[in-house]
């Protein structure tokens, strides 16, 4: 009999709750869910659905009050606040609406730093992040600083740095946000070229309904809970 490979992400009743007794406020009411390798996955919903706090939990940025939050069959609640942050800084790459690059620093050198964080020399930091930016079209402007590109760049800079070690998970909180409808399609079609050609797994925040068609499928929160999922 196979084994089979337990889901990248699970969530099982998982809860999160602000403030005790009867003050207390939810943000996610008992959420199930799984997300397996390899799936590009869009998380829906308005304005404190929960989706954000669904993200925040994934990314090991927060933790559950109550259930179970899985990373490939691990309970990530069992570990320690260091073990998370390596889970966090080894298996899953970040990209954010506000692109959250450093102003006085090359494109290069922004792509650099999570490599910087894990150790590599100076130069296999340097090669790596010039392959992460050539991979996204940019290598012709390693040494330029954000305010010398435009945001379709900047956001093309940040989805280098979020790939050049390599994640299993990629989190994007509203990677379009900022962006007019031609740059948003570019990095979309970005995202999924890495999904479909790398095998990360994809898990995009987004209000944009047309942003959300490249995922294969879509999971919508209302009230803290799941209200449906779309093939």
């Amino acid at each position: 009999m196979e084994t089979r490979i337990p889901p990248v992400i699970g969530f099982k009743g998982v809860t999160k709750s602000y403030g005790e007794g009867e003050a207390a406020a939810y943000a996610l009411r008992g959420v199930d869910f799984e997300i397996e390798h390899g799936e590009f996955v869009a998380i829906m919903g308005p304005s404190g659905s929960g989706k954000s706090t669904a993200m925040n939990i994934v990314g090991c940025l927060d933790t559950p009050s109550t259930g179970q939050y899985l990373f490939q069959g691990i309970d990530v609640g069992t570990l320690s606040r260091d073990q998370r942050a390596l889970l966090r800084r080894n298996y899953i790459g970040f990209i954010f609406q506000g692109f959250n690059l450093l102003g006085k620093t090359s494109a290069v050198e922004n792509v650099e730093l999570p490599l910087l964080y894990r150790g590599f020399s100076a130069d296999v930091r340097r090669a790596k992040a010039l392959e992460a930016l050539k991979s996204v079209g940019l290598e012709h402007v390693a040494h330029h600083t954000p305010g010398e590109l435009s945001g379709g760049q900047q956001q093309r800079v940040a989805i280098a740095r979020a790939i050049v070690t390599d994640p299993l998970v990629l989190l994007a909180d509203e990677p379009t946000g900022n962006l007019d409808t031609a740059k948003s399609i570019e990095v979309m079609e970005l995202l999924k070229s890495f999904n479909r050609d790398k095998g990360i797994t994809i898990i995009m925040v987004t209000h944009e309904i047309d942003m959300a068609a490249f995922a294969s499928r879509k999971i919508h929160f209302r009230d803290g809970m799941i209200d449906k999922v779309e093939q």
